[in-house]
């Protein structure tokens, strides 16, 4: 059994190894590039009656006008000043002192690679088993001491137990979505069930709240509540063909799995970047106006040392959620099944509450409130925040955490 971790700020060591450079330095030089070689074709577009097509041929014109060479001059100096930030950034991250102290909780339960860590104070408090995405480790929702969902959850009485997925290991690298809600969440879930002695309540990050719902839907007597927390549900209610386009790759992933036949962190890196091509950009050419010794820059680096830290997907998992979710929008479609059972919200009948982040780029909000749509009665939380600053933007805490705390409070206050 291993002690419970404060995750304690480290002091400054200069001498600590310069982190890695991460895989979207590459992303953004192609989007550099390709924005130079787009130039000099403008004028060779074809006409079209679209908005996309109506608006080039209008910047070629204004280009046409002021002059070709001036244009390209300005935009060369541009893309110069902005790689330069971009870089001064990043080599600020990669140089800057902090380093996540990671001390685990309590270890309840083990199966394979996956784990269920106690972040409560054992033996108190109604329980919660939290359920975050396969695809990030799961301290998202403990990045800091200061800045840690599941502590939250326990300074305000709940015990949250929350599911350690870890890397795919030899037995799951053969998994598929089935083998891992049937098989390791339902286990992790009755070890939760025999710990409280009573119904438990459920929370679902991300894709952890798919499978928070499939879990719930087979354990309706068994469950409290349910919260979940920026679920996609609908993923053709924006950018349909976007998604389409990800479903598509999924037919191409053997190809790029790693020795071990899992789907590497930085192919599953990739799909993101698609969603949102000058993210890395943005926020490296932020980064580097911040103090190196402030809490936010502190905030900044914990965060992308998370992000750096993924896991690899087993194939089986990768591909049949792009195939199934992006490609054929099952679960929108009201079609999606688990080991044969449909997941099916309206069926659910407990309390419920879903939080839909107005700022999520990840899961839009018009994917993630058709859930809410779904489930008879369900409270419905709109923060103004973005998918992964729910959980580690500082206002988090007042804005959404708080509420989050109180109605999961009143949900086993009003059952006992």
């Amino acid at each position: 059994m291993t002690t419970r971790g404060t995750n304690a700020k480290s002091k400054p060591d200069r001498r600590l190894t310069p982190r890695p450079l991460p895989a979207h330095l590459a992303s953004a030089a192609t989007l550099w590039l390709s924005s130079r070689a787009a130039l000099p074709v403008l004028r060779n577009v074809s006409p079209s009656s679209s908005a996309a097509g109506l608006q080039l041929r209008a910047l070629a014109v204004e280009i046409d006008a002021f002059g070709r060479d001036k244009v390209a001059a300005a935009l060369d100096d541009e893309i110069a000043r902005r790689a330069d930030t971009y870089l001064t950034g990043l080599e600020a991250y990669r140089r800057h002192p902090f380093r996540r102290q990671d001390g685990a909780p309590p270890l309840l339960w083990r199966g394979g690679t996956t784990r269920l860590l106690d972040y409560g104070d054992a033996g108190t408090g109604p329980t919660v088993l939290v359920v975050p995405s396969l695809i990030n480790r799961h301290y998202v929702l403990d990045l800091l001491p200061e800045r840690s969902f599941l502590r939250f959850l326990t300074e305000r009485g709940l015990r949250p137990l929350v599911i350690d997925w870890g890397a795919p290991g030899k037995t799951e690298r053969n998994f598929g979505l089935a083998d891992y809600i049937t098989g390791r969440l339902e286990a992790a879930w009755q070890a939760a069930i025999r710990i409280a002695g009573t119904p438990i309540g459920i929370v679902g990050y991300c894709m952890g709240g798919l499978l928070a719902l499939a879990l719930a839907l087979r354990h309706r007597h068994e469950t409290a509540c349910l919260a979940l927390l920026a679920t996609p549900w609908d993923f053709h209610a924006e950018h349909a063909e976007q998604a389409q386009l990800l479903g598509l790759v999924g037919g191409f992933l053997p190809l790029l799995c790693g020795i071990d036949g899992t789907v590497p962190v930085d192919v599953i890196q990739s799909l993101f970047f698609i969603l949102d091509p000058f993210a890395a950009e943005r926020k490296f050419i932020r980064f580097a106006k911040l103090h190196p010794e402030s809490g936010e820059a502190r905030s900044f680096v914990a965060l992308e040392d998370w992000l750096n830290d993924g896991v690899p997907l087993a194939l089986g998992v990768a591909r049949e959620s792009l195939r199934s979710w992006y490609r054929d929008n099952e679960p929108g479609r009201g079609v999606w099944r688990v080991a044969g059972q449909l997941v099916d919200p309206t069926l659910l009948r407990r309390p419920s509450l879903v939080v839909v982040p107005s700022r999520d780029r990840i899961v839009p909000p018009s994917s993630a409130e058709p859930l809410a749509t779904k489930i008879d009665g369900a409270t419905v939380l709109r923060p103004r925040l973005g998918h992964v600053g729910m959980m580690s933007a500082a206002r988090a805490p007042a804005m959404l955490w708080t509420p989050i705390a109180e109605w999961l409070r009143e949900q086993f206050s009003t059952s006992g």
